[in-house]
Formats: structure tokens, C-alpha cells, sequence
């Protein structure tokens, strides 16, 4: 045995101080166990309480709040005014044509990320505000002529003098939408009744379908690819409908097991019998326990159709029955049919799935190594997942119908490490009071000022439950890094996707009126920069749209600077109970045009 500074020692009493030693390390080696253990069950857990409380002040830590350089960052070529970073036409021919997999996500690597503001078009003017952008938006915000000349005949959009104006019209209904969604209604009578809440339309359009269902108390993810020409996804923000970039393709859609109420195609021209089925899977595993999927054009009433189809009665007939048997496997039944309009519902129990375990059976059930909510860059399988039997009172025929499931525990918050009853409604009440503070700071909202809005990093949705009777809509963003807690944001019966700050958002440029976080930058600055986070929410915000950033006083120095940088203007504010650990800022996104600056 040594000492500390290398001497050799002595050893007069070694019996003697055995004994003692002993104790001493078992004594260690059990509290060591204990705190391990206590870490261990602690450090994945959703703390309920507030970020104030648990993250020190810099009076308290005597820590000195972060302090970056001050930055005026230039803009972007005009040619970048519709910049999607991480579905870039401009690097489509990097990937592959095999299923359209260079239309899904593909960001670019950290030394091309851009450093500038993204311009808006030349002649943008403030969005048209809610209800009457569902019907118009100014032409020059969304400039694109291509859709009104290939479109016009069945009434998706029309251009007016300075306006485009939508009618409602679409493939399969160019006489209206309206008259649509009451057959549908028809042949499902639980769109009326507050039984289906959330749906998602695959290939949307301008969403005319989703906008029409708002009205009917439905909400619904309008879904498209990114596209040279058609913007889709942006003519349904313009709108303001709810809408996201994305393509089924070869990775889960961003979205959990069991989410929606119902799917929607209509002549979408997904490829739903072809490559096994697999499209069909993805839509079976993001369909809730008895929820519906509706599909309009091909196969469906081919004996009538087919002509307009560019193909034979013969190859429709053999498609329907084709889609009909993959279908059966899966464990969706045909519920109704009408014209163009035919209605599936997913099992609502398990008992049909036990098929499945034969060994010649197509498609197979999912084995417990994949995990059903995994969805962000998961790639498909082909096979079934299987709700679990713990969901009970998830499926259609239990769940609490609209609105009275808001405010009821969704049961999957067991899921949630930490979750619980009593921390659900903990997390009701604070929204509602920080909600109420918004609106002091913030009196836009409430207002038709703000309609597209963004919580990045929401817990249980309860920032958008608690603005729920506004004029507005929430996407609820749950990070791909935190708990899985998106699962509850959809029992709930609202609608959100999941995402990685660290990239680009699935969206067009100036989509949003409104983004919210919420200690986004204390929970994500480990491994994403502060300065491209803010430069994403730049791109996304509207001209003269707000931002409200609750955060540690550490980050607020350096958030300001950027911002500035940004040509934001932003005030600090005291939380709703005035604590120094944590403030807010409020800021607006300046309007400016384009000085025609080099690509850079």
C-alpha cells in the first residue's frame, strides 16, 4: 500500500483495521447502488413541473448568461424564396427513382446549411386573414401558375385578378367538396356525431377536403410531397389549413400507432396494391382501433369509371379485387360503398390479428423487435402491427367523443415514463394560466391575426388545448429525442407530427403566423445549434408572424442577439408568476423584400 505521495507506509495494526475497511466499502458499494438506481429511474422521467424551478438561475448558479457575438445575417438569392432544405429539388439527383424515395426527406449535410434569411417572393403581401383565406389568397404569395392551368377544369383553384380563389372543386368531386364530404357523411355517420376527431388526406391537393372538415368539427393533416410545381402543401398553409411536406414511400410517415381516426384518398394516385401492399400497412398502422379509410378513384366503381382511366375494365376489376384481399388480410372490412366512394374500417379488436401467426400468411405480424410508434427515418416493414391489448379505451367505439375527449386522460399516458392522471391535469391547469399571460403579452392571439400555429416542443398538447376556441389551429411538434408522449396529443383529439430540431421542418417558407417552444433550447442546445434552430424558425415564420420563447434567463442574451440578427424585434417578459430563472421573449418577424443579393 502506498499514500497519496507515493511513500510506502507502515502497517502496525493491519487485524485491526480489516474489520473496519470492510464495512466502509460495503457500506460504499450500497449507496453507490442506491443513487445509481435512483438516476437510472429518474433521467427519462416527464418532470410536470415548470423550467423555472428546475433550471438555476444565473444569480443562484452564478452562472453568467450566455453571451454570443452579434451577427447581421446577409439574405438569400431570390431563387431561394420556396427553400425546403431537407426536400430540395435542387438535389433530387442524388437519390434514387426507385418509389419516389428522392422526394422523402434528405437533408443536407452541416457544411451546406444556408446562413441567410429566406426572401419572400417579389409583391408578397400579409396572408388574407381566416375564414376568408379558406377561399382566396393573393396570387403573389404563391406564384405559381402551372396547377390553375392543369387544375382548372375541375375547379381546385382559379386566378382572379390579383387572387387565387378555390372553390372547393377536386378530382373526383369538381362540383363541389361540399356535396362530397355529405355522402361520406352518408356512409359514415360518425363524422357527425364527434366520434372521428383527426383524419389525415394522402395526397391533398389544396386541401379543399381538410378545409371543408373544419366546419364539421374534424381536423385534419393535409399530406403531400414536395414538388416543382404544384405546391400543394403550400397553397393549404396559405390557406390556412393544416398541412405537411411528406410522401409514403419507404419510411414511416412522422406520426405514431393508432393516431388518426381516418384516412383519406382521393384519386391520389398511390400505388396502394403494388409492392406487397406495404402503402396499405403504413396506412394500417397510423389508423386508430376502428378507424376508417376512405378511398375516391381507382379501383373504386370501375364498372363506371374505367373508361376515364386509360386502361381496361378487366385490369380494374382484377385491382379491386386485389385491394379488397389485402385488405381482408390486414383486418379491415368494407364498412360502405356509394358511387365513387368506398369506406374500410380497421378491426376494433385483436381477435382477427391471431390469423396472422400462420406460417403462410401475408402479411405476417410484426415481431416485438419493431416498435410501433418508431417514426422518424424508420423504414417500412412488410408486416402488421398489431395494437397492443392494452389499448382499450383508444379505439373508436370508447374513446370520449368530441370535445369532451380534450380534457379527459388519454390511458396511454401509463405509456409515458412518468405519465399519470394527476400529472395531465397539473399540465391542463398550467396551460391554461400561461395561455391567459400569451394573450396579455401577446393580444394578436385570440385574434384572426394568428391562424397557422406551431408548439415545437410540446409535452401533452397543452398549450393548444388551451386555445383551442380561438380562431387558430396548433401543430404540436414532439421532439424524435423525447419521451413518446404524441400518442397522448392524438387521444386528445388534436394533431401533431414528430420532428428533430437539429433539421429542417417539413414545410414551405412563411407557413406559420405563430411559433411557441418551451425550454426548447435548454432541453436540445446539447446537440443542436442555437443559431440554425433560429435561422429554421426564421424561414418558417410569416412576414410580421410572432414568436413566443419561453426560456432559462441563460439562453435569453444570445437568443436576442440572433434574433436582432435576424431582423426581429423582440421585448423581454416576466412569466406568469414572475420568476427570475426563466422569461419570455415576444418577438415579430420583420417584413422585407428581396434586394436581388448573389446566391449564397
Amino acid at each position: 500500500m502506498k499514500h497519496k505521495d507515493g511513500k510506502p507506509g507502515s502497517h502496525p495494526d493491519k487485524n485491526s483495521r480489516a474489520f473496519p475497511m470492510a464495512m466502509m466499502f460495503v457500506v460504499l458499494c450500497g449507496l453507490s447502488f442506491y443513487l445509481g438506481g435512483i438516476f437510472c429511474s429518474e433521467r427519462d422521467k416527464i418532470e410536470v413541473k415548470d423550467v423555472a424551478k428546475v433550471v438555476s438561475s444565473p444569480k443562484e448558479s452564478s452562472v453568467a448568461p450566455l453571451q454570443i457575438k452579434s451577427t447581421a445575417f446577409p439574405e438569400c438569392s431570390s431563387d431561394y424564396q420556396d427553400y425546403t432544405p431537407c426536400t430540395d429539388p435542387r438535389r433530387w439527383k442524388k437519390y434514387g427513382n426507385h418509389r419516389l424515395t428522392f422526394m422523402e426527406r434528405h437533408c443536407p449535410p452541416v457544411f451546406e446549411r444556408k446562413e441567410c434569411l429566406v426572401p419572400p417572393p417579389e409583391g408578397y403581401k400579409p396572408p388574407i386573414t381566416w375564414p376568408k383565406s379558406r377561399d382566396q389568397c393573393w396570387y403573389r404569395n404563391v406564384p405559381y401558375d402551372w396547377i390553375n392551368k392543369q387544375k382548372s377544369n375541375q375547379n381546385w383553384l382559379r386566378k382572379e385578378g390579383e387572387k387565387f380563389l378555390f372553390p372547393g372543386g377536386g378530382t373526383m368531386f369538381p362540383r363541389g367538396v361540399g356535396a362530397y364530404v355529405d355522402l361520406m357523411q352518408d356512409l359514415i355517420p360518425e363524422m357527425k356525431d364527434g366520434t372521428i376527431r383527426t383524419a389525415i388526406d394522402t395526397g391533398c391537393g389544396v386541401a379543399s377536403w381538410g378545409g371543408d372538415l373544419l366546419d364539421r368539427g374534424i381536423l385534419t393533416v393535409s399530406l403531400a410531397p414536395r414538388d416543382n410545381h404544384e405546391a400543394q402543401v403550400q397553397f393549404a398553409l396559405e390557406r390556412g389549413i393544416p398541412a405537411i411536406l411528406g410522401i409514403i414511400s419507404t419510411q414511416r410517415l412522422p406520426f405514431p400507432s393508432n393516431a388518426f381516426d381516418m384516412a383519406h384518398c382521393s384519386r391520389c394516385l398511390i400505388p396502394w396494391t403494388e409492392f406487397g401492399g406495404i402503402y396499405l400497412l403504413e396506412v394500417h398502422r397510423i389508423l386508430r382501433p376502428g378507424g376508417f379509410w376512405v378511398l375516391s378513384g381507382p379501383p373504386v366503381n370501375y364498372e363506371n369509371r374505367w373508361r376515364g382511366w386509360n386502361t381496361t375494365v378487366e385490369e380494374q376489376k382484377s385491382d379491386y379485387e386485389k385491394l379488397q384481399e389485402l385488405l381482408t388480410s390486414m383486418c379491415f372490412k368494407l364498412y360502405d360503398k356509394k358511387d365513387d366512394i368506398a369506406v374500410w374500417q380497421k378491426a376494433s379488436d385483436n381477435s382477427c390479428y391471431s390469423k396472422l401467426t400462420y406460417p403462410d400468411a401475408y402479411p405476417p405480424k410484426c415481431d416485438d423487435s419493431l416498435e410501433p410508434d418508431s417514426a422518424w427515418y424508420t423504414p417500412f416493414r412488410p408486416c402488421v402491427v398489431v395494437p397492443s391489448p392494452r389499448i382499450k379505451k383508444s379505439v373508436m367505439e370508447s374513446i370520449p367523443k368530441w370535445p369532451q375527449r380534450l380534457h379527459v386522460t388519454p390511458e396511454r399516458i401509463l405509456d409515458v415514463h412518468g405519465g399519470s392522471a394527476s400529472a395531465f391535469k397539473h399540465d391542463d391547469s398550467k396551460w391554461k394560466i400561461r395561455a391567459k399571460h400569451y394573450k396579455k403579452l401577446l393580444p394578436a392571439l385570440g385574434s384572426n391575426k394568428i391562424r397557422n400555429v406551431m408548439d415545437m416542443n410540446t409535452v401533452y398538447g397543452g398549450f393548444a388545448a388551451a386555445v383551442i376556441d380561438d380562431p387558430l389551429w396548433v401543430m404540436n411538434v414532439v421532439s424524435s429525442y423525447a419521451a413518446n408522449t404524441l400518442p397522448v396529443v392524438f387521444d386528445r383529439g388534436l394533431i401533431g407530427t414528430f420532428h428533430d430540431w437539429c433539421e429542417a421542418f417539413s414545410t414551405y417558407p412563411r407557413t406559420y403566423d405563430l411559433l411557441h417552444l418551451d425550454g426548447l433550447f435548454t432541453a436540445e442546445s446539447h446537440r443542436c445549434d442555437m443559431k440554425y434552430v433560429l435561422l429554421e424558425m426564421d424561414r418558417i415564420l410569416r412576414p410580421a408572424g410572432y414568436a413566443i420563447i419561453r426560456e432559462s434567463s441563460y439562453f435569453m442574451d444570445a437568443i436576442s442577439t440572433i434574433a436582432r440578427g435576424m431582423r426581429w424585434s423582440c421585448r423581454g417578459e416576466d412569466t406568469e408568476y414572475g420568476v427570475e430563472k426563466e422569461r419570455i421573449l415576444i418577438c415579430q418577424k420583420k417584413l422585407w423584400h428581396s434586394s436581388n443579393q448573389s446566391s449564397r
